[in-house]
């Protein structure tokens, strides 16, 4: 599956920060250590089901910045991310809208496309969808099947394939959730806690034997479509090793779907830990209430720069709080997005047309500066509110075209903003 253009990211001169980030599971901020010249990250995709809204635009605007600083201190970066592009919300959606499942889904993930590229995203080398990966996801099946770690239910119609949890000694490390919880969330997000044959009640699908009117797929243990956490466990270890730096997503995410999705490999390929580190980025709110499909209460990405909102003050909204925090979005927070990026742009366009009275040492020190700072409130944890008030400050600060040059690149290089 094709992803979608590379944007331009500028070198920036200076020296680059030590990033470190928040892990889920460890429940601390860590260094991150890259092995070698390359780090590797997975994010999970969409379900192309509906359009691409701010909670999306949130999760990937927040990897991307990842992305930039590694880029920044000089690694490669390998970057994979899947696309569920055969589930039950997209044959629901297409069965109520009257359209084919596979149309709907290759309209929408083409709007995910236009949307990440308008917003400046880097897209990963390997955008995989499910039905591409149907063969990894039998494999990796079969070698948990074959090792004890998944069963087939007992039922003669639905012979479905399940995986133990169990299977792994350090279940429940990813989350950090107690049983209690784990119910709850199980049930309320996408597990089937009531299965009958199942050995315990929060084992997961891995493959779903055919039902009339799904589409299905052959495999050694009959015909069928895969699991959802399974999808991403081989994707991501089929292209990133069996242990890799990152794993990434929406806080929703962490349990079930990274829970799972890292004990599935951990059983199948034997390693102790799916991923160094597993970041996930809040919820975003519209007036308190989160933000998502089934309410209704969405804000798209694509509609905004319709009405000709600039994707910077976009990706400026949605760094106004922390990443990791649940947080609401409003037409005053983009309205202070578009006075902000008014602001750096003016202060960049005013010191090439009124900068010769400035000092220029001065102007490339507080440039300097500036960028340092940048570079240190992102690499702790991705501090954007902080990054933002180091910018607002320099805005206030008489420059010249060339230091006012050295912000713009940085900004642009680290926050995907164009002032310039």
């Amino acid at each position: 599956m094709k992803s979608w253009p590379i944007p331009s990211v500028p070198l920036i001169p200076g020296t680059a920060a030590q990033l470190h980030l928040y892990d889920s599971a460890d429940q601390k901020t860590k260094p991150v250590e890259v092995a070698g010249d390359t780090a590797t990250m997975y994010v999970c995709g969409i379900t192309p089901y509906d359009s691409t809204h701010l909670g999306h635009a949130a999760t990937y605007v927040t990897f991307d910045v990842i992305y930039r600083i590694l880029l920044d201190q000089g690694h490669k970066v390998h970057y994979v991310q899947n696309v569920t592009d055969v589930d039950d919300p997209l044959f629901e959606r297409a069965e109520r809208d009257g359209v084919d499942w596979r149309e709907l889904g290759e309209s929408q993930v083409q709007l995910f496309r236009s949307d990440m590229e308008q917003l400046g995203v880097m897209p990963p080398q390997d955008y995989i969808g499910a039905i591409e990966s149907i063969d990894e996801v039998i494999e990796m099946t079969q070698k948990l099947l074959d090792n004890g770690a998944a069963y087939v239910i007992d039922d003669e119609q639905y012979p479905d394939v399940y995986a133990s949890i169990d299977a792994t000694k350090q279940f429940g490390y990813e989350s950090n959730y107690d049983r209690a919880t784990m119910e709850e969330f199980f049930a309320e997000r996408g597990g089937d806690p009531k299965r009958a044959g199942k050995k315990d009640p929060l084992d997961a699908l891995l493959w779903r034997a055919v039902r009339e009117g799904e589409p299905s797929w052959e495999s050694p243990f009959g015909p069928g479509r895969p699991g959802w956490h399974v999808e991403c466990s081989a994707i991501a270890t089929n292209r990133l090793g069996s242990s890799f730096l990152i794993q990434g997503g929406g806080s929703d995410l962490k349990y079930p779907h990274h829970e799972y999705s890292a004990a599935h490999a951990e059983a199948g390929l034997g390693v102790d830990r799916m991923a160094e580190f597993y970041v996930h980025a809040g919820m975003i709110g519209l007036e308190g209430t989160k933000m998502s499909k089934s309410l209704g209460n969405l804000v798209f990405v694509h509609k905004l720069v319709e009405q000709g909102v600039d994707p910077s003050a976009i990706r400026l909204g949605l760094y106004a709080h922390h990443y990791r925090g649940d947080r609401d979005w409003s037409d005053e927070l983009l309205n202070t997005a578009i006075e902000r990026l008014n602001s750096w742009r003016s202060a960049f366009t005013n010191a090439q047309t009124a900068g010769a009275g400035v000092d220029e040492a001065q102007a490339q020190n507080a440039a300097n500066k500036a960028v340092s700072q940048l570079r240190e409130r992102l690499a702790d944890d991705l501090d954007t509110v902080g990054a933002l008030q180091v910018i607002d400050e320099w805005a206030q600060t008489p420059s010249t075209a060339q230091a006012a040059g050295v912000v713009a690149t940085a900004v642009d290089g680290l926050l995907g903003v164009r002032i310039s």
